[in-house]
């Protein structure tokens, strides 16, 4: 089980919640949330992920704000201040890269939802750092936020569900641009379910298939970039 740590750092400070492998160390891996906020499933992630040997921390995005329903988690989403979420994101990386908990060099970062495309732009902010970033369904709300995919060093994974209203014809569109650009890339398109299937959280649209496939690509993908 992991624990609640106080982030400074990089103009913020704020809380996150760690996870360490039981061997005491491995690759540094920051969570990004879902518009839900740092909810349990986020939690339980980052305990998941250091029990496959990975130091995990999924920074505090909504500043201990958390939703109970869609239209408090989009309120939540679409309120977010994306420069204060990139000194939260920033002063993770840095905890990690700092870290003894954290062997090897560079990070990689995995994102739900709205944290998938935070994922992406936290790669392209600190691309000497990020050396992998797997998205689930990563979608850029906010016009502002939209990368400059040239500074982007980190190999990228995607997974998106094929009834997704807008995750599908993004995906597509992403992959190529980042090809385009001579980016390492690969996407997969998960056929027959929705938005969030990953989150077994909320059984209306968690699909146990699909996830498992989707988490063990993205075990052999951090694996394979971060050693």
């Amino acid at each position: 089980m992991g624990d609640v740590i106080e982030l400074s750092g990089n103009g913020t400070t704020d809380r996150g919640y760690l996870a360490t492998p039981e061997q005491g160390a491995g690759p540094g891996l920051v969570v990004i949330q879902e518009c839900w906020g740092l909810v349990p499933h986020i939690q339980d992630l980052c305990d998941r992920l250091a029990g496959e040997g990975f130091t995990s921390l999924a920074p505090d995005l909504f500043h201990g704000a958390t939703a109970s329903g869609p239209d408090e988690a989009g309120r939540l989403m679409m309120e977010l201040n994306l420069e204060q979420a990139a000194r939260d994101m920033g002063a993770a990386v840095d905890h990690l890269v700092a870290s003894e908990a954290v062997r090897g060099a560079g990070v990689g970062v995995i994102g739900f939802c709205m944290g998938g495309g935070l994922a992406l732009m936290l790669a392209t902010q600190r691309p000497d750092d990020v050396r992998a970033c797997v998205t689930f369904y990563g979608v850029i709300p906010w016009e502002s936020a939209h990368p400059d995919w040239s500074r982007l060093e980190a190999a990228v994974q995607g997974h998106f569900a094929e009834e997704d209203d807008l995750s599908p014809e993004q995906a597509r569109h992403l992959e190529q641009t980042l090809r385009d650009l001579g980016k390492d890339v690969e996407m997969f398109l998960y056929p027959g379910v929705g938005h969030g299937f990953f989150n077994d959280t909320r059984p209306d649209v968690y699909d146990a298939s699909a996830a498992s496939t989707a988490w063990t690509r993205s075990l052999e993908f951090l694996r394979a970039k971060l050693g």
